[in-house]
């Protein structure tokens, strides 16, 4: 078989596919190839070929070689959700293209800031046509022999699924798959993108997952986000969806996004708004707390710092915290489609010089201004370091803002509805909102900290326990929130010390299940699966592996209470949030040796649990 050389498309950090965070790109299922990490934005072409893929949403573009290679380039992880926001297309499909010329162009950083990864993966799809495929980045190299791929599994025979043999493939695989979906009264809407269908259907429990992963052409199925979602690869999805949608009123007929928001449970739909607003802000906390790491590290080896350095490190560090309620609002005013530099100005109003400090209320050397309301005296203050007052304050100004565009004349709709929208939100954020937010805000953040400091680490013990299992229902982003908030209270985030055991966890019993399995090109599989674990994103191993054995996840969610409950015991906290395992290392360097003994813990737990009492023909 031909081997292949490729020149990545993208400048970035060259990665292997396995730190994908998608499972479907990152278990191959998709093709063998690379990714590009932290890329630049623009996507030229590395082969002379035609385009044969390019949506509107313009994220994905493939090419065909002249030899028969099929490549794809896929920017970022669901930026089909984007629908072509932050992208430009320079080609269009049909189009001859060659080496070098310019494909795409994006925004990195506005990807980024609506809360999605801009880590793009470039597979070849027919992989199984060539041997060793190699891919390069400035002098860095990627390589993946020829050898069976993820979807290569025993095929449910034609005569058995009562499908006609003789249709044209795309057409007998829309057929079975609406067969074993659960039929047209169980799908609600569909879509596709690059290389998936995307379904959204009324009843998880009709479908049969496993007879439409045997499906000849389905290269992977799973849920996400409220999506059932089937892998079919670049082209073949296009065809198959026509096939799927023809003779219904699907086609067209639904927007996916908002369909799948639609269909989550109240609790999901909280954190996924939760996500959307403090995600784009968790890039600056994470800043921060290296900032805060590096600083507790120098002054624990005992070096002095001057007063002008301690000064600069300060600014570094508290400058965040401080106007935190103007990030808070301006994300918020974004989520909910107001004015973001409206959300901004009110968030800078709750932290404005002429109300007194609240931390400085905190130290007992100010005192609140007292202002009186119908009779009622009100306390006015300050809200750095807040999240409850700045966040309902910008749904409420969001929701006033578009009420105000529903009357105001479009002559003075630019002067009048941010002076009214602005004045109104000021007076009962300060008055109204604020003070029974942050009464509020004061005592969720007290009980879950009790909880977090409860004696022998059992809170720890509680929370590494679960959070794995919350992951996988989709609504581990409710706990953003308070992550923030324990970070602007205390400097220090203790929720973090207790995750990063539970997810270093699932990576461990992975590892055991890879290491227990005899089949080296299952092994193989596994073990990249297992890696991005490693670096913080657990949904490879959990949905790739341990899920579908169950007894590993189960053994992972025990190493994960076994080190939540080590660091509840240790009182480990770190200096910021978003980064875990790996990565996070950066968040504990002034308390090194006991956050690789935490992780050392959920890894030995699992991992010898799984090695232990895991069978690989179960």
């Amino acid at each position: 078989m031909q081997d292949i050389r490729i020149e990545s498309p993208l400048r970035g950090r060259l990665v292997p596919l396995s730190e994908v965070s998608d499972p479907a790109f990152a278990s191959g299922a998709m093709g063998r190839g690379a990714a590009i990490a932290d890329p630049e934005g623009r996507v030229v072409s590395p082969v002379d070929g035609e385009v044969t893929v390019l949506f509107d949403t313009k994220h994905a573009v493939g090419i065909r070689t002249a030899d028969g290679m099929d490549l794809l380039i896929h920017v970022g992880v669901d930026t089909v959700k984007l629908a072509g926001r932050h992208f430009t297309a320079h080609v269009a499909q049909g189009d001859t293209v060659k080496r070098g010329q310019l494909l795409l162009e994006f925004d990195p950083a506005g990807i980024k800031a609506e809360g999605y990864e801009t880590t793009t993966p470039v597979l070849v799809t027919n992989a199984a046509d060539y041997g060793k495929i190699t891919f390069t980045l400035d002098g860095a190299e990627i390589s993946s022999a020829g050898e069976a791929s993820a979807d290569e599994r025993s095929l449910t025979p034609a005569a058995a699924d009562d499908i006609d043999p003789h249709l044209p493939k795309e057409e007998r695989v829309a057929k079975l798959i609406w067969k074993y979906v659960g039929g047209s009264g169980n799908v609600r809407s569909v879509e596709h993108c690059a290389t998936r269908l995307r379904l959204i259907v009324n009843d998880k429990s009709v479908v049969d997952e496993k007879a439409i992963e045997n499906i000849d052409g389905v290269k992977g199925q799973f849920f996400a986000a409220a999506q059932y979602q089937i892998i079919l690869g670049t082209g073949f999805v296009d065809k198959v969806y026509d096939a799927f949608v023809a003779g219904t009123d699907l086609a067209g007929a639904s927007n996916g996004s908002r369909e799948a928001y639609d269909r989550m449970t109240p609790l999901q739909k909280i954190s996924r708004t939760l996500g959307d607003v403090f995600v784009p802000i968790i890039p600056v906390l994470v800043a921060t707390g290296l900032f805060m790491g590096l600083r507790g590290m120098v002054q624990s080896l005992g070096i002095e710092m001057n007063e002008n350095l301690v000064r600069m490190s300060q600014i570094l560090t508290d400058t965040a915290f401080a106007f935190l309620p103007a990030l808070v609002c301006w994300s918020t005013m974004n989520r909910f489609g107001g004015t973001p530099v409206i959300g901004i100005v009110l968030g800078l109003m709750l932290v404005a010089p002429q109300l007194p400090n609240a931390y400085a209320i905190a130290a007992g050397d100010a005192a609140p201004v007292t202002m009186d309301l119908f009779g009622m005296s009100v306390p006015v203050v300050g809200y750095q370091g807040s999240v409850l007052p700045a966040l309902v304050l910008g749904i409420f100004a969001a929701r006033l803002q578009k009420w105000f565009k529903t009357f105001v004349p479009d002559i003075v709709d630019l002067i009048v509805t941010p002076f009214l929208t602005l004045l109104v939100s000021m007076l009962l954020g300060l008055l109204v909102i604020g003070p029974i937010m942050h009464t509020l805000e004061i005592g969720i953040f007290g009980a879950v900290r009790a909880f977090l400091e409860l004696p022998y680490g059992i809170g720890g013990f509680i929370v590494g326990g679960i959070h794995q299992a919350i992951v996988v229902f989709g609504v581990h982003h409710v706990f953003n929130a308070l992550e923030v908030q324990l970070l602007a209270a205390t400097g220090a985030d203790p929720f973090n010390a207790i995750i990063t055991g539970a997810i270093v966890a699932q990576g461990g019993a992975a590892v055991a299940v890879a290491m227990r399995t005899h089949d080296a090109k299952k092994r193989a599989l596994y073990i990249s699966s297992a890696v991005p674990a490693f670096l913080g994103i657990t949904e490879p191993a959990i949905f790739g592996i341990n899920l579908r054995f169950m007894k590993p996840f189960l053994y992972g969610l025990a190493g994960g209470a076994c080190a939540g409950g080590a660091a509840g015991f240790l009182h480990l906290a770190g200096t910021g949030i978003g980064i875990t395992v790996l990565p996070g290392t950066l968040l504990y360097l002034d308390h090194l040796t006991e956050y690789i003994f935490v992780n050392a813990v959920g890894f030995a737990v699992a991992f010898g649990l799984t090695f232990t009492f895991f069978r690989p023909e179960e």
